[in-house]
């Protein structure tokens, strides 16, 4: 059977950049890997294509010698050194950059620095309630939580004083192991070892060999000003204590804003009913209300004011986190039907509903009129 154009394998045109072609091939490698096929025959067969064709087009000279005279030039020996046998044609470095997502690194190169990543601490969460006003104004928070620290009598290391871990008996200290997987090697983290490519053999009595102890922590946590429900802090390196020589975890402080007798929170801004009476809400009056800072503002409510209005009190909610600038103060009056009347209030309010009888509130007469016409028809 005849080969296909290494270009029209690629899905690539003949300008291709190296970097288009390095993802045209990255896509098929994925796609066709026989990790992820396996037992597929077609797959297989589509993968070797694939790294036969980027092979040729990502080396300068291979590729001009196929520009030039296409499949020709490498019949009877005329590849040059690598050929087709595998992955001749392209660096390791190319094939590690490839492949990482597969299987790690190639060759061990980022060896040292993978075992850190694997001995990394865990990370930690801590759940911390404050009021309202404490995430208005900011505070101090003193916590303490259980956590691991690197043992003192071992330094971290696992090993009894005097000793030093054994080199991996498994993996020579490599701390990968290679297994091979059809026509091509792949490197893994070493079982036995989980990548440290040590063994504790002298183990320390204090930690039992784990470089780490359980202990209790006290912390100081400052929490911003501004802070909402569900905010999440991150504090870099307070978590648990890695293993032998990995990094610390973090610690994540969940922040839950209890909720207020008085004020309703929206992002910035906050929100209250203010109670008045039917006879302030028609005559006007000027109330006074309370802040979340503790102080008192006032607000003059005019005459005529109906149930349901909302009075604007700018910089009057919440900070903003890191920022100097302040949400704005919501406030809705709410009008007040009394309730158990006296007999001079009842005759009051009578005379009153005699006069507006006859003169009637403007949406009160515009009502009826509707109704008046919904009836008509």
């Amino acid at each position: 059977m005849a080969k296909r154009d290494y270009y029209d394998v690629l899905g690539v045109s003949k300008s291709a950049s190296s970097e288009e072609l390095k993802s045209a091939y990255r896509k098929l490698a994925v796609k066709y890997h026989p990790d992820k096929n396996p037992g597929d025959k077609a797959a297989e067969d589509k993968f070797k294509e694939a790294s036969e064709a980027y092979g040729v087009l990502s080396d300068k000279s291979k590729k001009e010698n196929y520009d030039n005279f296409g499949h020709a030039a490498f019949e009877n020996g005329g590849g040059g050194k690598g050929g087709f046998g595998g992955f001749g044609g392209f660096s390791s470095a190319d094939f590690s950059d490839i492949f990482e997502d597969f299987f790690g690194d190639f060759g061990g190169g980022r060896r040292s620095s993978r075992r850190s990543s694997n001995n990394r601490g865990s990370d930690l969460r801590y759940d911390l309630s404050i009021t309202l006003e404490e995430a208005y104004t900011g505070k101090k928070q003193n916590i303490q939580f259980s956590s691991s620290e690197k043992c003192t009598s071992c330094k971290g290391s696992g090993s009894k004083a005097g000793y030093s871990p054994d080199r991996c008996t498994y993996c020579g200290g490599n701390g990968r192991v290679r297994t091979n997987q059809g026509f091509f090697t792949v490197q893994q983290t070493c079982p036995q070892c989980a990548g440290s490519g040590e063994e504790i053999t002298n183990p320390c009595n204090d930690c039992n060999g784990q470089g780490n102890k359980q202990i209790s922590k006290k912390l100081s946590v400052t929490i911003p000003k501004g802070v909402d429900d569900g905010t999440r802090i991150r504090l870099a390196g307070k978590g648990e204590a890695g293993t032998r020589g990995g990094t610390a975890g973090d610690l994540y402080i969940f922040v839950n804003v209890k909720s207020h007798e008085l004020f309703k929170r929206s992002e910035v801004n906050l929100f209250f009913e203010f109670p008045i009476s039917i006879a302030d809400a028609a005559l006007g009056t000027t109330i006074e209300i309370p802040t979340i800072d503790g102080k008192k503002a006032k607000i003059k409510i005019p005459d005529g004011t109906q149930s349901g209005k909302q009075f604007r009190l700018k910089g009057k909610g919440m900070p903003f986190m890191r920022r100097g600038d302040f949400g704005d103060l919501y406030v809705q009056v709410k009008t007040e039907v009394p309730i158990s009347l006296n007999k001079e209030q009842k005759e009051l309010l009578e005379k009153f509903r005699k006069i507006e009888n006859e003169r009637s509130n403007p949406s009160i007469k515009k009502f009826f009129q509707k109704a008046k016409d919904f009836w008509k028809n």
